[in-house]
């Protein structure tokens, strides 16, 4: 009996350990495939973003035709009969609640976002890097007639290849998309193949010969309790910040869905309204993906009103109907106020853009470990301890807001609770 027993013991764990091994290698191969799909995809988007950013910079007029050019977003939705686009949302959606994702979000956020840089409006390009890749990713899952929970994992390895190959933080990219899903809960059975589409796409992007943004970071030689708690401050101010940005970004669009139903007037009342801040402010800064003034914020060359215009400009563009993501602009948010703040705070201009970069972020996808792997990859190890205490209060004191309104709170920022709320 016991030996009959062992054998249906050791038969069934075989059997087990055959569809688990069969599964974990299909799960690689489709990874390997989205990262060698995506790493050219997002160069290609990579390209056209930066060639309409450059066009723009150097014909500023074109600038005036961003009405024009929310118009034509608009037309290409509607046509595409796709009226009420989600954005990310819908992807953070198609994992928590498995939504399905129109293969036709990736030609559309592809061209619209290319508008929306060409034309002026302040958008990022990362948000749409998420929505090509989960589009892609949950395409080739239907392709391969994936069950929903393979199709889920299948998303998340789009979402981090798609982000590795534009913003060139493989590590963070890989985390990011496991983390930002569900606060509290992190997808670990994503993160192996998340991390080789995320790296596949890395390296096939810089073959490709995309261009990282680079940012030398000195700060001070060693880490003292009163940089530290300088640091602190600074790390809480920016989670106010990241609140504000949050409210302000959801407001605006109830705003402008309450008074102006119609998306064609919407959009062009919004491209309107930048028009008309551009020219009354006499400056280009706002418009557009602003990494030059992220730059300049490492030299405290920045106004002190940088940050607040940062935000009246992307809420106003993505409010309004244009295309693109939230994460440049919230770096550039974090970069100018964490340099001006952290001028009057005593912390070195380069370690304060830094710290307001990565909690503002942190505050705004309430993803901690993706932030700290940002910081890593972008400015290195030296400066690990402040980083580390910047983005631990920046997470416990931003709330339950955050950019995506899909996003679950499941367990409590404060104690050891399950909520389970969306962020507000």
């Amino acid at each position: 009996m016991i030996t009959e027993g062992l054998k249906e013991t050791v038969k069934h764990n075989i059997a087990h350990n055959t569809i688990r091994i069969t599964s974990m290698i299909r799960l690689i191969l489709i990874a390997v495939v989205l990262g060698l799909i995506l790493g050219v995809l997002g160069t290609g988007f990579y390209y056209s973003v930066t060639f309409a950013s450059t066009l723009r910079t150097e014909n500023t007029w074109l600038i005036g035709f961003l009405p024009l050019g929310g118009i034509m977003i608009v037309f290409l939705y509607r046509t595409c009969g796709y009226p009420r686009d989600k954005g990310t949302n819908l992807v953070l959606n198609a994992i928590s609640e498995g939504k399905r994702i129109p293969l036709r979000m990736t030609p559309l956020i592809f061209i619209s976002t290319v508008i929306t840089q060409l034309f002026g409006g302040s958008a990022g390009r990362e948000g749409a890097a998420l929505q090509m890749g989960g589009s892609i990713a949950n395409f080739v899952g239907r392709l391969l007639r994936l069950d929903e929970k393979e199709t889920k994992l299948v998303i998340m390895c789009g979402m981090s290849a798609c982000f590795s190959a534009l913003f060139g933080t493989p590590l963070a990219a890989a985390i990011f998309s496991i983390e930002v899903v569900s606060v509290g809960i992190m997808h670990y059975v994503a993160l192996l193949p998340c991390a080789i589409s995320s790296l596949i796409a890395n390296s096939v992007a810089k073959s490709l010969g995309v261009k990282y943004v680079s940012l030398t970071l000195i700060g001070p030689d060693s880490f003292t309790v009163s940089m530290a708690v300088r640091v602190s401050v600074l790390a809480i101010l920016c989670a106010l910040i990241s609140m504000l940005f949050c409210i302000a970004l959801h407001y605006t669009a109830l705003i402008f869905r309450k008074y102006m139903e119609n998306p064609y007037l919407r959009v062009f009342a919004g491209g309107t309204i930048i028009v008309l801040l551009t020219s009354l402010l006499g400056t280009y800064d706002y418009n557009g993906l602003g990494t030059d003034v992220i730059r300049r914020s490492y030299s405290g060359e920045i106004d002190l009103l940088a940050f607040l215009w940062k935000i009246i400009f992307t809420c106003v563009s993505l409010a309004a109907g244009f295309k693109g993501g939230e994460i440049i602009p919230t770096f550039f948010i974090g970069a100018t106020f964490g340099s001006v703040v952290g001028n009057l705070l005593g912390i070195p201009c380069d370690l304060a853009a830094s710290v307001g970069m990565a909690s503002v972020f942190c505050g705004v996808t309430n993803s901690p470990i993706a932030s700290l792997l940002i910081c890593f990859e972008m400015f290195g190890y030296d400066h690990m301890p402040f980083f580390l205490l910047a983005i631990g209060f920046s997470f416990m004191n931003s709330g339950y807001f955050g950019i995506y309104n899909a996003q679950k709170i499941v367990y409590s920022k404060y104690r050891n609770t399950y909520i389970d709320k969306k962020t507000i």
